[in-house]
């Protein structure tokens, strides 16, 4: 039951990810070869890998994280906090920062991991860019040998889904049918691209981010029918 997990045990995140590089002529020999390899089942016979290039940030083979943020609820009594904070710029580095996060304040049995699609994209995503970089992955992220039942993750699109495993939702239609005021969005996913490697505008992505993570909580409280955060209750840090 959602009722009976105690809010301050939940690290709410997303995460932005980008290409490698900004374009595909910049790769190696190598990998432009294996880059065409694994899009061809993705893109239609007269799309040239060179030009699906600009879609390479959704595998983590391809792409990197430039953004992971976080949110996380401090409870005192009747009085509710949500913390929010960023790590970003260089990738080992953040991905180092994170790991320490976790391991410091979220290594409790209890202590869950918690996303929008999640289970499908952050959660692996981190893992496998953690060990293209040589860190070791943190307990909540290391999933080998685990049973179902022992994965410390959370998906509020798979909470949605009631065993429908068939059906995707976007967290911005969960947030609209769940009655969620949408939060004014400068971006949108797509132009995560753009807007890094060619506006260099690390700040607008950010932003973007953490309004995600922020809807994510807010979707979490809405699926254990409590009241929403109001703008007093999120603190950026």
């Amino acid at each position: 039951m959602l009722e009976k997990i105690n809010l301050e045990d939940i690290l709410f995140l997303d995460i932005e990810t980008v290409p490698e590089v900004e374009n595909f002529a910049q790769l190696d020999k190598t990998k432009k070869e294996l880059w065409e390899q694994k899009s061809h089942y993705q893109r239609k016979e007269e799309i040239s890998a060179e030009e699906f290039y600009e879609r390479a940030g959704i595998w983590a083979e391809f792409g990197k994280i430039i953004c992971i943020s976080v949110g996380y609820f401090n409870i005192k009594g009747t009085k509710r906090e949500f913390r929010v904070t960023t790590f970003h710029g260089d990738e080992a580095k953040l991905l180092k920062a994170f790991k320490n996060l976790v391991n410091t304040h979220f290594s409790h049995p209890t202590n869950l991991l918690c996303g929008h699609n999640a289970k499908e994209f952050d959660f692996p995503y981190i893992a496998r860019r953690m060990l293209i970089h040589g860190i070791a992955l943190p307990y909540k992220l290391n999933l080998f040998g685990k049973k179902p039942w022992e994965i410390p993750h959370l998906d509020t699109m798979e909470l949605w889904k009631f065993g429908d495993y068939k059906h995707y939702t976007s967290l911005k239609l969960m947030a609209n049918v769940l009655g969620i005021p949408s939060p004014k969005e400068d971006i949108d996913g797509s132009m995560v691209r753009e807007v890094y490697y060619r506006e260099k505008d690390l700040d607008r992505i950010i932003a973007y981010c953490e309004l995600d993570v922020i809807t994510t909580a807010q979707v979490f409280l809405r699926l254990r029918n409590e009241d929403l955060l109001n703008d007093a209750e999120i603190k950026r840090v």
